[in-house]
């Protein structure tokens, strides 16, 4: 199995020849270490020969410079990985909550991915997503609103993002998803393929096993979710193998 290495401010795995790249980014704070808090995930794509790039950031309020910034980031650990391999095999764009929103948001409109894969995209606005926001903003003198804000995210979807293979996935008992919408902004546009898949599991399926794991131990895994996490990556194995 190979190694985690830190490059600026992606973690990346590289199998020894990998068939396909996946750029991952996280939700919220998960993904200040995406490492650990999504560790049963990515290291389970990279035990399938998949390199995993995972972008590491704490999230702000300008969405659309933080695409700017992970599209910048993954372009960096490409070209590092290119010097390993020099033929880069086929790249795959994975986001969990937030980092859905992010890789739609990316300058290149998703014209340099084979697709994307949206795990529990979510969208709300600023003052639900950060409680008593909006009661302490105004005395803070601090912006309100993420930008873009949640309408204006689905607008730029429909009119700038340019991938149309994209797998919506939503699970069951995800209080916190907002898919529907995202599928319906996606549909809209000509000659999309996007397609929709529901699994057991909640907002934090993709990331709690290896949460978990990484900060008590093996003895505090949670076998049920360990399932759900291989199930979720089976499904994404079989996507992905659609996609060359």
């Amino acid at each position: 199995m190979s190694r985690w290495r830190r490059l600026g401010d992606s973690w990346c795995l590289w199998p020894a020849q990998p068939k396909a790249l996946v750029e991952f980014i996280g939700g919220s704070y998960l993904a200040a270490t995406p490492q650990l808090s999504y560790r049963r995930l990515l290291e389970g794509l990279a035990a399938q020969g998949l390199a995993v790039h995972a972008w590491s950031y704490v999230p702000g309020f300008d969405h659309q410079l933080q695409a700017r910034q992970a599209w910048d980031g993954f372009r960096s650990s490409r070209a590092l990985l290119r010097q390993r391999i020099e033929d880069l095999p086929p790249s795959l764009r994975l986001g969990h909550s937030l980092g859905c929103k992010l890789h739609l948001l990316a300058p290149d409109g998703g014209r340099n991915s084979a697709g994307l894969i949206s795990l529990s995209f979510n969208n709300f606005s600023a003052d639900r997503s950060i409680p008593l926001l909006s009661t302490l903003a105004p005395s803070l003198g601090v912006t309100t609103e993420f930008s873009p804000g949640p309408e204006e995210t689905l607008r730029l979807v429909e009119r700038y993002y340019h991938c149309p293979r994209n797998l919506v996935v939503r699970f069951g008992e995800d209080s916190l998803d907002q898919s529907h919408a995202l599928f319906d902004s996606l549909r809209s546009r000509s000659c999309d393929q996007s397609e929709w898949l529901q699994l057991a599991g909640d907002h934090l399926t993709p990331a709690s096993a290896g949460l978990r794991q990484g900060l008590l131990g093996d003895w505090a895994d949670d076998p049920g979710r360990s399932r759900r996490i291989q199930t979720l990556i089976d499904a994404i194995l079989r996507w992905q193998s659609g996609l060359v």
